[in-house]
């Protein structure tokens, strides 16, 4: 597989369980990649994990905290 499907992959894996109404609650980076825990925002109880490999797709991760925390920055 390609490194551009691989990332494509997980971009998708990640967008679905956030489309699933979970937010990333917290992040351990590891030498296999990163793994990503995810709470449920409406119940606080119900939580996911997924472990991402590929760069790109720890780069989007990234990139999708910075704009939550610029929307959730006051002013």
């Amino acid at each position: 597989m390609s490194a551009f499907a691989e990332f494509e992959q997980e971009k998708q894996q990640i967008d679905a369980i956030l489309a699933q109404g979970y937010t990333i609650a917290a992040i351990q980076e590891n030498l296999d990649g990163a793994l990503l825990h995810f709470i449920q925002a409406s119940s606080h109880a119900e939580r996911t994990q997924l472990q991402i490999l590929t760069a790109d797709a720890r780069k989007y991760v990234t990139t999708l905290l910075f704009a939550r925390q610029t929307q959730l920055a006051p002013g």
